[in-house]
């Protein structure tokens, strides 16, 4: 092939590959509609996605934020506003630090075990057999799943955003010593719930998509061998944390610029 096709030919598989890749979503997006009518599959996923990354997600949020209530207090007492502390962890945690983190940390933990699973149950010829039972694998084993990362997103985000508050609240009050009284109430009358509690949980929820996504295009798309499986997974963590940070500030723009 000679050098003036090579973009040519690039630009046509990158299009062929983005079209794939959205029919792919809406595909699943649909079928995950009729999976809420079953409910027990998606209820056995949520336990399996979000039960078995909670431990990860509770000791990351709480030393986050005890880095955050360190890093905090001493900038805040340049300027005499340490009891605007709990105001500072909690806004950083909330509208930036509990999605994000999250949404990466589960692409690390839940994303890679989804491709890995599908991945090895397509190496196994368990696709191609529903398949040939006239059973949609991608309605009965794709859809619970994305169903289920979905609503664990933002539940373990909120679970991650609350124990870094409290990181925060140990190393400030117990440790430091700042009014307790001082960085509840800074916390209270500072953080709106829509402007930015809704817009982190509308965070988690787009990082649950993205994740979600990834991990079974890929997994559904790796090559039927143990090097395919183990390069799938390798291509969701990279293709998600990219994905979550790219979305992260499309979504802090739109949603903070007015503010």
């Amino acid at each position: 092939m000679s050098r003036t096709l090579l973009p040519v030919a690039w630009l046509l598989d990158f299009v062929a590959a983005t079209g794939r890749a959205t029919r792919f979503f809406l595909r699943l997006c649909w079928l995950a509609l009729g999976s809420l009518r079953r409910m027990r599959l998606v209820v056995d996923q949520i336990h399996f996605i979000g039960n078995y990354s909670l431990s990860i997600i509770l000791v990351s949020g709480l030393l986050i934020g005890f880095v955050l209530g360190l890093q905090g207090y001493y900038t805040l007492r340049r300027y005499g506003s340490e009891e605007a502390l709990g105001l500072l962890v909690t806004l950083s945690l909330v509208r930036e630090l509990g999605p994000v983190v999250t949404a990466l940390l589960f692409a690390g933990r839940a994303g890679t075990s989804l491709t890995a699973e599908v991945g090895l149950m397509k190496a196994g010829e368990q696709i191609d057999a529903m398949e040939m039972m006239a059973v949609d694998p991608v309605a009965r084993v794709l859809a619970p799943r994305f169903l289920a990362a979905v609503f664990a997103m933002p539940l373990l985000a909120a679970l991650f955003s609350a124990l870094g508050v409290l990181g925060g609240y140990l190393v400030g009050v117990a440790m430091i010593g700042v009014d307790p009284g001082a960085f509840w109430s800074q916390m209270q009358s500072g953080v709106d719930w829509l402007a930015d509690v809704g817009n982190g949980v509308l965070k988690s929820i787009v990082f649950g998509f993205t994740v979600a996504f990834v991990a079974l295009f890929v997994g559904y798309n790796a090559q039927p061998t143990p090097e395919g499986v183990a390069r799938a997974t390798t291509t969701t963590v990279v293709s998600a944390s990219l994905a979550i940070l790219g979305l992260d500030f499309i979504l802090t723009a739109l949603m903070f610029s007015s503010t």
